[in-house]
């Protein structure tokens, strides 16, 4: 069921609406973390033996399955959410640790635009009632029909949620991504008005087809698990025949200058360097050690060390996800003079993306083939790389 709702209307009900609540099954209380752990068993165990989903590529959550269409979802963070099925209850003597997603779901707040092509590739768009995402910055076209319609009404990006909004829509579940970590607030604001917030965690997997497998944690809330493994299966199988042409010999860089004047990369071995190396390239890293800062996912290098391990690059792809992005070689070498000395600069092997390349998951294999063009310079049309002038 879709959601609409106008301003004046939801101010109205909001009044009644944002009150303090309680999650199920989230009372607070004190207990020592054994204590808990025997109190997540206790109400665990009226649901029968857990038996674990086996996952192919995913580390950063872990699902078990329980008799009666119960599901636990268990995040590397170490949130935990019981999924329970239409027409049935949550079991008594679950602890704080433990959230309640109660099926069927509707008018979620989807602020996470990495799932939004998951939750539409499974035919879940419907379940959500509010988002983060304007039409305009819309990932999917199916979810800009419904935005542009009024059937997804803007709710304020995740630092600044709609909390009105929300509250009178009455979500149940915000999925967020790791940037609600920065404002705890939030999260604690979401959480008082009732909404089970899950951070979904994908840009941490390691693996490629890690990150791409959150559509099994998707399915699985939205009780699309049959069509969630279906869309997995494909997707991944495309991966493997795109990625099994072989290397071409060219080494690839991928980057962006940040405001302080060093190259942020992407760590060596993580899902992107893992689809430049699928599509033929040979990614160039650096080191964490002498970095100038260090994330999860990331190394940032001075532009002298960079210029040392990177200017003689057979393909630069220029990340315009991050900043204003460039639109000409004269413009990349604008943000430093070091980088027209680059050999890909010097001879015109330089690329540029937008967000959809980290976006649309299931476009993967399609994302793969646009960098194998770009390395092996046939000069076919691509889609999520353009090329330089």
């Amino acid at each position: 069921m879709s959601f609409s709702l106008t301003r004046r209307g939801a101010l109205d009900l909001a009044g009644a609406l944002l009150v303090p609540l309680t999650l199920a099954g989230c009372s607070g209380g004190g207990e020592a973390p054994d204590a808990e752990k025997d109190a997540v068993a206790r109400g665990l165990d009226a649901l029968g033996e857990a038996t674990p989903v086996e996952l192919a590529h995913a580390t950063q959550f872990s699902l078990d399955s329980y008799d009666g269409g119960y599901r636990l979802a268990t995040l590397a963070s170490g949130d935990r959410l019981l999924i329970v099925p239409e027409n049935a209850t949550a079991p008594e003597g679950l602890p704080d640790e433990v959230a309640v997603v109660q099926q069927p779901l509707e008018n979620v707040y989807l602020v996470s635009t990495g799932m939004i092509c998951l939750v539409d590739a499974i035919g879940a768009l419907g379940a959500v009632g509010v988002s983060s995402v304007r039409a305009e910055n819309s990932p999917a076209p199916a979810f800009t029909e419904l935005l542009e319609s009024g059937e997804i009404a803007y709710g304020g990006i995740y630092r600044s949620p709609d909390y009105e909004l929300i509250a009178a829509a009455a979500c149940p579940l915000a999925i967020e991504n790791t940037n609600i970590d920065h404002v705890p607030e939030v999260r604690a604001k979401l959480e008082e008005l009732g909404v089970v917030v899950l951070m979904e965690q994908s840009s941490r997997e390691e693996d490629m087809l890690g990150r791409l497998e959150w559509i099994r944690l998707m399915g699985t809330v939205f009780g699309r698990e049959d069509e969630a493994a279906e869309v997995f299966k494909d997707v991944a199988a495309r991966v493997e025949d795109a990625a099994a042409e072989g290397p071409l010999g060219k080494t690839v860089t991928f980057f962006y200058i940040n405001e302080d004047g060093a190259a942020v990369t992407r760590r060596a071995g993580d899902y992107f360097a893992q689809m430049i190396e699928a599509a033929g390239g040979e990614y160039v890293s650096f080191a964490e050690e002498g970095a100038a800062d260090s994330s999860p996912t990331t190394v940032t290098v001075e532009m002298e060390a960079f210029f040392a391990g990177a200017r003689d690059a057979d393909v630069i792809i220029y990340n315009g996800t991050i900043d204003d992005g460039v639109t000409s070689l004269e413009a990349l070498s604008e943000k430093n003079s070091l980088l027209a000395d680059f050999k890909a600069v010097r001879e015109g092997n330089v690329w540029t993306c937008d967000a959809n390349l980290y976006q649309q998951m299931t476009s993967m294999a399609d994302i793969i083939e646009d960098f194998r063009t770009a390395f092996s310079g046939t000069g076919e049309p691509t889609t999520y790389i353009w090329k330089l002038g």
